[in-house]
């Protein structure tokens, strides 16, 4: 309960410090004929109910800002002494002293509030001079009233930051804990991974076997053959199935899917340049080359990657240019834009830059990427071009 009061009134500051007055401003209120226009004029300077009720919101406003206690307390302070020069005998309104006295203990340094104390201290004794005939009871009564609401708020701080540590430790541990538990289930999934990887590596072996089985048979056994054929289907088939588990195995919270649509490659690049977000422009150079699917979605998912990064950091207006250059040795990628280039908010180590280090990487590649000189960016590529296998 306590602590949904506490986050109610971190929410709402100024109507959290409005309900704390208004207590005292209600008593304020009900005493504003006695200390306002009964007064009489030799015990003090004589207020009229109106005056009285404005001194009265001048010292207590102030107390709203619980944001701000030393500004708050300072104003007060200032406030009072400034009745004090004027002879104003003491108003319940003068509690606010008090009030904001106990706010900056709770909710400043141990620096700032030992000086907020003094300085109540002080104007205690003050007031006790100029209205009263004080005593040393009366002083050591007025001290001791003072020093403990100072105690009071300090030791409300102290409980509010033991508490606040008590909730600091608690949300760490629980991020804690979860990262352990994501750590065991990654490593869990590796583990099936490596396990799966191993059927997957096995099937394949004896696919081979089959396929070369069955051409050695293809002239002499046609039965044999065909049986080889459809041993060669039905294990292909399962290592299909294995694989595909062992995508979903390695993708967290994503269950490994019956998807068999083709992944796109290097024919659905003017699809993928034509639909982007980004206006852009595809540049072809060379003769395309027949590249196995799996370095084609590597050249796709690059490709892609580059147009999302000129969207996301190019800024307005951004235009991109993706180049394809079949012409030498390795094949080429290069995707510029003309976007704010070095002044974007770029992390050169973002998970786009290393996803598409790792795919070039797969095929013997490299990527680089960088602001261009005269304004934008570029993400260069280079793979070599490997002949799709016969």
């Amino acid at each position: 309960m306590f602590g949904s009061v506490r986050a109610w009134s971190r929410r709402h500051e100024k109507l959290a410090g409005a309900l704390r007055v208004t207590p005292l401003a209600a008593l304020c209120a009900i005493l504003a004929v006695p200390y306002g226009a009964s007064t009489p004029p030799d015990d003090g300077a004589y207020l009229g109910v109106g005056l009285y009720l404005a001194l009265s919101a001048a010292l207590l406003v102030p107390l709203v800002w619980r944001d701000r206690p030393i500004a708050s307390f300072a104003v007060v302070a200032l406030i009072s002494f400034g009745q004090w020069l004027a002879g104003v005998n003491p108003l319940p309104a003068n509690l606010a002293v008090l009030v904001a006295l106990w706010a900056v203990a709770y909710r400043c340094s141990f620096r700032w509030a030992l000086a907020a104390g003094l300085v109540a201290e002080l104007g205690m004794s003050m007031a006790l001079v100029n209205w009263y005939d004080p005593t040393f009871g009366v002083f050591f009564s007025g001290s001791i009233f003072v020093v403990t609401i100072w105690l009071t708020g300090l030791y409300a701080s102290t409980r509010r930051r033991y508490l606040e540590g008590l909730e600091e430790r608690a949300e760490r541990a629980e991020r804690e804990r979860d990262q352990q538990a994501r750590m065991a289930a990654a490593a869990e999934r590796a583990r099936i991974a490596r396990e799966l990887h191993d059927v997957v590596a096995h099937n394949v072996s004896v696919m081979v076997v089959q396929a070369d089985g069955a051409g050695y048979a293809m002239d002499s056994d046609i039965e044999q053959a065909r049986l080889a054929v459809r041993n060669i289907s039905k294990t292909g088939r399962a290592a299909l199935a294995e694989m595909r588990r062992l995508v979903g195995v390695l993708r967290e919270n994503e269950a490994a899917g019956t998807d068999y649509t083709p992944q796109p490659g290097l024919g659905q690049l003017e699809e993928l340049v034509r639909g982007s977000t980004v206006p852009a422009r595809l540049q072809i150079d060379g003769v395309p080359a027949d590249l196995p699917e799996g370095q084609q979605l590597a050249v796709y998912r690059i490709v892609q990657e580059a147009l999302t990064n000129a969207l996301k950091h190019g800024g307005p207006d951004v235009r991109a240019t993706v180049e394809i250059d079949y012409s030498g040795p390795d094949l080429v990628v290069r995707v510029t834009d003309d976007g704010r280039g070095a002044a974007a908010p770029r992390s050169p180590d973002g998970h786009g830059l290393i996803g598409m280090r790792e795919r070039a990487g797969m095929y013997g590649g490299a990527v680089s990427a960088g602001p261009l000189g005269g304004g934008g960016f570029e993400v260069l590529a280079r793979l070599p071009i490997t002949k799709e296998a016969a």
